[in-house]
């Protein structure tokens, strides 16, 4: 027990992090920059290699896609078709992300709010200049309309985006799994309809993971405490 000349630690309020999680996150919203450097030629160079070593991604592509072909069904082309609505386009690209958005705000996640909205718009601008950049042409067998450019896929990184993003946000393990299992699913569905190679929806993965991951840095003590305040108001 203290005695009564020993300064007694101040306890946190209710809601607000702990010393060893606020160290944790100070330490990475300090090193946030390098952090973000290091991920983003990280990523660019592993990026760059998928698309550029052509020998491997072109068998390992062919073969997947002529699997995909071999095996398509109306069973499976129907769900496929939703998630592609569901990713891209008007809905996938405004009405999710707003939606979320607004979400976030009503349940008093504006951090997280913030962070979701950067983390987005920063992944659709990465995807977009990939996709100039390299000008991959599409599967001959592609199901639906889409724009130009097959590296990276967006409805992936959207998808990987959102599920980083929410993860990190509310740190629970359903959400997490949720998101995992949205992420894989679209990727598959991708590959379904044609639209992209297997190795354009694991750029897409690595590009909204790694956004979400870099950008995660410097918000990661105004998640925490989001996060705790709203367990501590939960509870």
């Amino acid at each position: 027990m203290p005695t009564p000349t020993e300064p007694r630690a101040a306890e946190p309020r209710p809601g607000e992090p702990g010393p060893t999680e606020r160290r944790v996150a100070l330490g990475v919203s300090r090193r946030w920059p390098v952090i973000s450097a290091l991920g983003a030629v990280g990523l660019a160079l592993l990026i760059g290699w998928l698309v550029t070593v052509r020998s491997t991604a072109d068998l390992l592509d062919a073969e997947w896609m002529e699997e995909i072909v071999e095996h398509r069904s109306p069973i499976w082309q129907g769900p496929a078709l939703v998630m592609n609505f569901i990713g891209g386009g008007w809905f996938g690209v405004f009405a999710v992300p707003i939606g979320i958005v607004v979400w976030l705000l009503i349940t008093r996640h504006r951090a997280g709010a913030l962070y979701f909205v950067m983390a987005t718009i920063l992944s659709a601008g990465v995807v977009q200049a990939l996709k100039h950049t390299f000008g991959r042409a599409r599967p001959a067998d592609i199901l639906v309309t889409s724009d130009f450019g097959s590296f990276p896929s967006g409805h992936v990184a959207n998808a990987a985006t959102m599920a980083v993003a929410l993860g990190v946000i509310f740190g629970m393990r359903r959400v997490w799994i949720g998101g995992a299992v949205y992420a894989v699913v679209m990727l598959v569905s991708r590959t379904y309809l044609g639209a992209h190679w297997l190795t354009d929806t694991v750029g897409g993965l690595l590009v909204g993971g790694g956004v979400a991951v870099v950008l995660w840095a410097p918000f990661a003590l105004r998640l925490l405490r989001e996060r705790r305040r709203s367990a501590s108001a939960g509870a």
